[in-house]
């Protein structure tokens, strides 16, 4: 071999081994920022209540791990978040921490824990949605002292159920907290509920209830057969059988997991008295399982729990009335340039939809040339909702069939491009299948109506065309798509009913900006 033979296969060898060494380093970037996915280390913040010998120890499932999103960016506790910024509406805001009961615990030399069992409670308060979220350990938990139903029936074993039935009603002591000494006070007064757990426009709050009924007891009055081991978020929901208002809920008990650093998925108990739904599909795959606290024949004991804020107190909902001037834009993005009017958390959490139901999550985040393109029109059905529902919709679009129909047409007579019009259904779908739709769609079409809120899952690159009758001139679609950075266009009605060539001249203007 001649020396510049040789030459040319040492300096092709040291690119190699470059390469190697460059894609190596990101790689460790990458995994160091996600949470760790497969042990568990101590955290000496996080006091974690020893084993009773005498007690029963109850293992719901498996708890599952936090999927590798792409989009993720570390919640780590920060100081500095700017109130009112994309972080704060979004990401962890949860700047105020408020320590209300420490157990007297010491580590042993083998991360063990030294003393008594005692409990512990503290909450991290959100100055921007002016909601916390709380989170302690050695709580008891009596199901007969929260009056409501028991929940969980077959919708219609329970036809007509008011919904006061429903919601959670605590008797002082619902909930209890070991402490040193005899106890029998309140954990917290109505100053501290008032500050930190505002009812706000909700009747019956359940936070706020349920932190008022805490009572300290002292050990010898602190008894439970059973403890619930592992991490489980106590979840109240109201408007349960409606996605927008279900999605709110999501994204609550997500960023409460985060917020408090939970090193896999926890569990879920609902503190509520509904009947199932098919909703409950989601929180299965996103949770590590799910069961009603009315499930429980007798009082139950939580190593760690976790008290989700309701739906109404996250951005997606309190957008509707504030401005949140907040724009979608990548993870890498916002990891090398921090914006606070920017945010990429929702992307992150439509990702966790997508990832819970096993889908690969990173399958569009590099643009490929495509043959063909998916046109999901989401459909209005009527379905029976919930007890109190008489199982007919509100129309929102009067001539849905006739605009599906022609579009359907249309992309029979399209001969630039391959376009596929996916009838979407979804009323009678399972949720795994309406996530896999959002997700292949370019384009996602519908009337004003929560199915739409499943965009939370699309990909970057996928386009919105909203119509909306007069009677529903409502921001909720047209904000999600813009704190995802999604492109969106609108067809305002003058009444309900749309002229199919208008939206026929908006989908083919849409498609010939795709390339088709």
């Amino acid at each position: 071999m001649s020396s510049s033979s040789r030459r040319n296969s040492s300096n092709r060898l040291k690119i190699v081994l470059s390469l190697v060494a460059l894609n190596s380093f990101f790689l460790y970037l990458y995994f160091t920022s996600q949470p760790d996915l497969h042990k568990h280390h101590h955290n000496p913040d996080r006091q974690t209540l020893p084993h009773d010998r005498k007690n029963h120890h109850l293992h719901l499932h498996i708890s599952k791990p936090w999927p590798i999103l792409p989009s993720y960016l570390p919640w780590s506790e920060n100081p500095n978040v700017r109130p009112r910024s994309c972080e704060a509406y979004f990401g962890n805001g949860f700047t105020t921490r408020l320590d209300l009961l420490n157990s007297k615990f010491s580590l042993s030399s083998n991360g063990g824990i030294n003393g008594g069992a005692r409990g512990w409670f503290r909450c991290f308060y959100s100055e921007t949605l002016q909601s916390s979220i709380c989170e302690g350990g050695g709580i008891r938990m009596d199901p007969e002292k929260i009056r409501m139903s028991k929940g969980g029936e077959v919708l219609e074993t329970v036809i007509g159920r008011s919904e006061g039935e429903e919601l959670p009603v605590y008797e002082f002591g619902a909930f209890e907290v070991e402490v040193d000494g005899d106890g029998g006070k309140r954990l917290v007064d109505r100053e501290f509920l008032d500050r930190y757990v505002p009812e706000g426009g909700v009747t019956r709050h359940p936070m706020h209830g349920l932190v008022g009924s805490i009572r300290l007891v002292g050990s010898s009055e602190f008894e439970c057969s059973q403890w619930i081991e592992e991490p489980t978020l106590l979840v109240t929901r109201f408007e349960y059988a409606n996605v927008f208002h279900t999605v709110t809920d999501w994204y609550s008990a997500y960023v409460s997991s985060r917020v408090t650093g939970l090193p896999n998925r926890p569990h879920v108990v609902f503190v509520d008295g509904h009947c199932t739904t098919q909703l409950e599909e989601t929180w299965k795959a996103l949770f590590s399982s799910v069961t009603y606290a009315k499930n429980f024949s007798e009082p139950i004991c939580l190593r760690h729990a976790i008290l989700s804020p309701l739906g109404y107190e996250t951005a997606l909902f309190k957008g509707l009335s504030v401005d949140i001037n907040c724009q979608g834009a990548s993870a890498h993005d916002l990891w090398q340039t921090p914006d606070d009017h920017k945010t990429s958390r929702l992307s992150e959490f439509g990702e966790m939809m997508g990832a819970a139901f096993g889908f690969p999550v990173d399958r569009h985040q590099f643009a490929k040339p495509v043959s063909s393109h998916n046109v999901l029109f989401v459909r209005r059905e009527n379905y029976l909702a919930h007890p109190r529902h008489h199982g007919k919709i509100q129309s929102r679009l009067s001539n849905e069939q006739e605009v599906f129909d022609s579009i359907k047409d249309w992309v029979s007579n399209h001969l630039e491009c391959k376009i596929n019009l996916v009838n979407g259904l979804f009323g009678h779908m399972p949720l795994k299948e309406q996530v896999l739709a959002i997700l292949d769609a370019s384009v996602i079409i519908g009337a004003h109506g929560a199915g739409l809120t499943h965009m939370v899952s699309a990909t970057p690159k996928t386009v919105i065309l909203e119509i909306i009758s007069s009677r529903f001139r409502r921001p909720h679609f047209q904000l999600i798509a813009q704190w995802k950075g999604l492109e969106y266009h609108a067809i305002n009605l003058p009444g309900s009913f749309a002229k199919p060539e208008e939206v026929i001249d908006r989908l083919s203007s849409i498609m010939r900006n795709l390339g088709c």
